[in-house]
């Protein structure tokens, strides 16, 4: 019954997309059907990312696999006019990452004289894939399959970590399924802590090993002078509990509000440790929600 249902959807988006002639939306729904235009693969996909979700423990380290080749990104990017050779290259890593729209972005605005035609319509599936899967889960909302389009709509987000409109629909979806909180997503994926994030002096405040693990980053915790380090990529960020002064790379620096311990776990404010590692951080008040996510 399930497959059934997913497929007539699916379907029925398929449809639409031709009937009205919006061709990025097409080229993006054919790539994620094995490039058949097969609707029942899209729904096998979305399924299987579905189960994975529901696992916790399947999650693909986006940091580190999506932003590996940063070094060589950059140095073709301003290697000179045959740079969009490494980007080509590069963006075949990364194209179903966050970083697959920046890269395909660049390529098209940069490059488009030196594309072929068929790389130009690669790169816009790529580009606009994060509104194609946004649109399936308008279609399972106005079905009623709110829970369905939850799924979809974080698929969105994975396809476009920077988009933070697929933000504020996945918010409005969690509201409609009930669901309420602080949310935390790194690099595209939603990492679930063992204490929700806080709001603390205007600041939010996460669990420290949340952070570390999404980022891919070392972390020593010394009980004897109560301190947290947090070290990746040459950068190492050293936090005091109940104090308001750190370190990063050893030298001092004041913080807006102090790591505390929250239920047992200390909880660290995110934009200093997440900024300092070189990441961004933005907030999305509609789906009141932490958006990280690295710097390419």
């Amino acid at each position: 019954m399930m497959k059934m249902k997913w497929t007539a959807i699916l379907s029925c988006v398929l449809a639409a997309s031709l009937m009205s002639g919006t061709a990025a939306f097409a080229k993006s729904a054919e790539q994620h059907g094995n490039k058949g235009g097969n609707s029942a693969a899209v729904k096998t996909q979305v399924e299987e990312k579905k189960n994975e979700s529901n696992g916790h423990d399947k999650k693909e380290s986006a940091s580190s696999a999506t932003y590996g080749n940063s070094e060589s990104v950059t140095s073709a990017t301003y290697g000179g006019p045959n740079g969009y050779k490494g980007l080509l290259h590069a963006i075949e890593n990364v194209k179903d990452k966050p970083a697959g729209p920046v890269l395909a972005n660049l390529l098209l605005t940069k490059y488009e004289m030196k594309l072929t035609d068929q790389q130009k319509a690669e790169l816009e599936a790529i580009q606009e894939q994060d509104k194609a899967l946004s649109a399936i889960a308008d279609l399972l909302d106005q079905k009623g399959s709110v829970v369905d389009a939850v799924y979809v709509q974080k698929e969105a987000i994975k396809a476009n970590a920077k988009n933070l409109a697929s933000y504020q629909k996945l918010g409005k979806l969690y509201k409609k399924s009930g669901k309420t909180g602080v949310n935390l997503f790194v690099n595209g994926d939603e990492t679930i802590p063992a204490v929700a994030p806080i709001i603390r002096d205007g600041s939010t405040l996460v669990p420290f090993r949340a952070i570390a693990e999404a980022l891919k980053a070392e972390v020593i915790y010394n009980a004897a002078d109560r301190t947290v380090t947090v070290t990746r990529d040459g950068t190492s960020v050293k936090l005091v509990l109940n104090s308001k002064t750190a370190y990063v790379n050893g030298k001092t620096v004041k913080l807006d509000v102090t790591a505390t311990v929250v239920k047992g776990s200390t909880v660290v404010p995110v934009r200093f440790v997440s900024e300092a590692l070189d990441s961004t951080v933005k907030w999305e008040p509609v789906s009141q929600s932490v958006v990280i996510y690295d710097n390419p």
